[in-house]
């Protein structure tokens, strides 16, 4: 039984060819209002989980500053140990979420489920320093460092909270996918952005500056709006009917072979290696400056309000340009447009390790960050949809995912501790900001020469993953 909604009286199944005036995605069917119902739901889960997004790293950031944690272990927990749950379990839920099928779909349980989990870590986050004390009472003469014993408080839940939203990350994009219809997709991803940014406007100029002092009201706050508004979208978009999945056939298989499968499919054709391998290196650039931004503010000597409000001014331009960029990306190819703003981001980069040594220069520098990245995270933000196989796209979502884990596995406690060894010079983060860009236009643009010979913009068809083996084999090819 599908859930009823706005959207599910105006979604229709039928797979006859789609009649003028209608949109159509998989067997669903919309009309004009029927579609802007649907981008409206599918907007307010993004507002709460954006607004979730843009709040809990710097915040967490901060509170790790405030127990003596090094660059590193910063690194280490925001930066490396996402990275390395969502190698794991990315991989994972994208299959199981392509192979499910329920009354509720096959990704809106993926995405239901977490958010509970998700809201009670940040209720944990909230109430470090009180359990710390606690804790450190409790156990007397027994007790560590009260430093030590809040950082191993604060990395439980922090491991809690990233657990849940990595399963609900790797899911959210295949429902866009499953939902929306290709021709609309880049716009609405523009739109997408728009809310992101508008929820990122919020807390930088309202609540930043008072992050410090009140991260608790801050994370049980937007906690508590996330939990009820992703979990709102989760109960009234609807999804339609899918094929049945192929391993329907192959109960029993052994574990290596499904392994091998997933390697097979994913990384045998050289086409998709490089989508990965130029996606991740553009998405990675922006890493190293974010990771350390904040210490990089205290150190220049601009003040948090004053960082806030240049934020919020890098968000406002962002969001004038967010709807345009989905619609470029429309017409030129989230991949062509991609390769502009990675290219614009390196060349501002090194120009800001050149360059950004004082307050003003460094203002001028984090807006270009901010905007250029912007434009490359709006640009491309369809690219898997358009570049991926569709019936299978959570699973190569995820296997893109797994090569963007293992860079930022890496790249968080390595770029730490450089700057450990400087003495905390963070205007390297812009220089290796730089070069990470540049290699990823050079892959994109391998990507770019491939993709134009299998039909371009107009011909396009993805090439199909590898064959399996036969169903009964025991071979173990890995």
């Amino acid at each position: 039984m599908d859930l009823p909604s706005p959207v599910s009286s105006l979604a229709k199944t039928d797979c006859t060819a789609k009649p003028p005036g209608l949109w159509r995605v998989g067997t669903l069917v919309y009309t004009g209002l029927g579609l802007a119902i649907l981008f409206c739901w599918l907007l307010w889960g993004d507002f709460a989980w954006s607004l979730k997004e843009r709040a809990v790293v710097p915040v967490a950031q901060l509170m790790l500053k405030r127990f003596a944690a090094s660059d590193f272990l910063v690194g280490l927990l925001v930066g490396s140990l996402p990275a390395a749950l969502g190698m794991v379990l990315g991989p994972v839920i994208s299959v199981k979420s392509d192979r499910h099928r329920g009354r509720w779909g096959r990704r809106i349980p993926f995405l239901l489920i977490p958010t509970p989990i998700a809201v009670l870590s940040m209720m944990g986050l909230a109430l470090t320093p009180v359990l710390g004390a606690w804790l450190h009472e409790a156990l007397g003469t027994y007790a560590p460092n009260r430093f030590v014993l809040n950082l191993a408080i604060f990395s439980f839940f922090w491991t809690t909270f990233e657990i849940a939203t990595i399963i609900a990350n790797t899911i959210f994009g295949g429902l866009i996918n499953d939902v929306v219809p290709q021709e609309v997709i880049g716009r609405f991803f523009g739109m997408f952005r728009a809310v992101s940014l508008l929820a990122g406007i919020l807390f930088n100029y309202c609540l930043m500056g008072h992050a410090e002092e009140h991260f608790v009201a801050i994370f049980l706050g937007i906690g508590l709006l996330y939990g009820v508004g992703f979990a709102l979208m989760c109960c009234k978009v609807k999804e339609g009917s899918y094929p049945p999945p192929e391993v329907a056939a192959e109960r029993g298989v052994h574990p290596l072979l499904e392994i091998q499968t997933y390697l097979r499919e994913c990384f045998s054709n050289p086409y998709y290696v490089w989508v990965f391998v130029g996606m991740t290196f553009a998405t990675l650039a922006s890493g190293p400056f974010n990771s350390f931004c904040l210490f990089y503010v205290k150190s220049i000597g601009m003040d948090l309000d004053a960082y806030g409000k240049y934020i919020a001014l890098t968000y406002v331009i962002s969001l004038v340009l967010s709807y345009p960029m989905g619609m470029l990306a429309d017409r030129f190819h989230p991949l062509r447009m991609g390769m502009l703003a990675t290219g614009l981001y390196s060349v501002a980069m090194i120009a800001g390790w050149c360059f950004a040594r004082s307050v003003g220069s460094f203002a001028v520098a984090l807006v270009l960050h901010g905007v250029l990245s912007g434009m490359f995270f709006t640009c491309t933000a369809s690219l898997g949809q358009r570049l991926f196989p569709r019936a299978k796209f959570a699973q190569f979502a995820s296997a893109n995912g797994i090569i963007g884990a293992l860079a930022f596995l890496v790249m968080p406690p390595l770029v730490g501790a450089l700057l450990d060894f400087t003495g905390h010079a963070y205007r390297y983060t812009f220089v290796i900001g730089g070069v990470l860009a540049l290699v990823g236009l050079v892959s994109l643009t391998v990507v770019y020469y491939k993709f134009m010979r299998l039909g371009g913009p107009r011909g396009y068809v993805a090439p199909e993953p590898a064959v399996k083996p036969a169903a009964g084999s025991n071979r173990l090819d890995i």
